[in-house]
């Protein structure tokens, strides 16, 4: 008897790579993306060890390598002295050791990527569900432009702002933190007086919230360039908006040289604001379940918001491949799952992690497709924790 089908609201990083997972492991999915087209949305994707190794597993892993960049070191630099607190060797030394290295690229070609690995007929671009309905054999989704659709479960990866999130346990505006975030992309050869340049290098500011980090895209060609500071409010309509170069350099006035260099190469940048929501105490209910964002939302400090929803993805399929029950299916990949996320979660909201070093294993480490199911796993070692 054929499986049923998968639903999955959202067609982002996580929603298209549950897709590719599932058809991988013999269950068919569907695609329900609101937007009309993909473009070229969104500047960076930091896809560490543990992410890239899933994705090799879906074999969309040699099309990534072919546009991104392989960070040389993950460095940590005070920002007033520019003291180096932490150096960690990634590219070849990463990909011996964890098994894949450390890729950055731009988003977009992280989705074409994800996009290509799919049949056409399965990312319904320009359908927005507006209501889901969850019964004992299956899910009904209202969407504005194909009518009501049934399926047989449904995940919803459809990020901070998840309507099944809504669907399943109600209101629950995403918490604005207190910290913005500026993004700009730069020509590196804009920036051949700064040491490192082809290293993931985080700043550390004289506060949790301020912070530079930058690394290479495009095989090298291009900087990605992203610092954070706090904010007592956010009062523009969207949570991103255009930003003011003349502020991003002023609030960083007091950094070191090396950390300034990074901000006089910015011509534009982009400003936003970052959200979260709390650690949720479950994911699923009966035939729905959530992914990435829509159930761990988490501040970027430890590079691992798309990471996460990667390895969700995969591990999803797998429960579902193993069990055809689909309730405890969902509710072996979120037992699997949530107590990783929300020591991740934890740890990016705190800040500390890989300040002056620790283990970086416990992240880097991880792989989706052989960690055991049913068993929580992903707790950090004891060294690692902040203090």
């Amino acid at each position: 008897m054929p499986k049923p089908v998968i639903g999955i609201v959202g067609g982002g990083i996580g929603g298209l790579t549950a897709a590719i997972a599932l058809r991988k492991l013999g269950t068919d999915a569907i695609v329900f993306e609101q937007a009309g087209k993909y473009g070229r949305v969104g500047a960076d994707i930091n896809l560490t060890p543990n992410a890239v190794r899933a994705l090799d597993g879906l074999g969309v892993g040699d099309a990534l390598r072919s546009s991104a960049a392989r960070p040389t070191f993950r460095i940590s630099r005070m920002w007033d002295s520019g003291e180096e607190t932490s150096r960690i060797a990634m590219d070849m030394v990463a990909e011996e050791k964890y098994g894949s290295p450390q890729l950055t690229l731009h988003r977009a070609d992280l989705i074409d990527a994800l996009e290509e690995a799919l049949p056409d007929a399965v990312v319904r671009l320009g359908t927005k569900v507006t209501a889901i309905e969850a019964g004992a054999d299956g899910v009904v989704i209202d969407t504005e432009e194909a009518g009501r659709i049934h399926v047989g479960a449904l995940v919803g990866a459809d990020g901070i702002h998840s309507l099944v999130r809504k669907a399943l346990f109600g209101e629950d505006q995403p918490i604005f933190t207190g910290i913005v975030a500026y993004r700009a992309v730069v020509a590196s050869e804009a920036l051949a007086g700064v040491p490192d340049r082809g290293a993931f290098t985080k700043w550390w500011g004289p506060d949790p919230q301020t912070q530079i980090v930058t690394f290479p895209l495009s095989r090298g060609e291009e900087t990605f360039i992203f610092a954070t500071t706090g904010q007592d409010s956010w009062s523009e309509e969207s949570w991103t908006a255009p930003g003011d170069v003349a502020e991003l350099r002023d609030r960083y006035a007091d950094f070191h040289p090396d950390a300034r260099a990074l901000l006089d190469a910015c011509s534009d940048v982009l400003k936003s604001a970052l959200n979260i929501h709390e650690p949720l105490p479950h994911w699923s209910e009966g035939r729905v379940t959530l992914l990435g964002d829509a159930c761990h939302a988490m501040l970027p400090f430890m590079a691992q918001g798309a990471s996460q929803a990667i390895e969700d993805a995969v591990v999803l399929a797998r429960a579902l491949a193993a069990n055809d029950d689909i309730p405890a299916a969902l509710a072996t990949y979120e037992s699997s799952r949530r107590e990783r996320t929300t020591s991740i979660q934890v740890g990016s909201r705190t800040n500390e992690w890989l300040k002056v070093g620790g283990d970086a294993d416990w992240v880097y480490g991880y792989d989706a497709w052989s960690a055991p199911l049913g068993v929580p796993s992903g707790t950090p070692p004891v060294d690692s924790l902040p203090r």
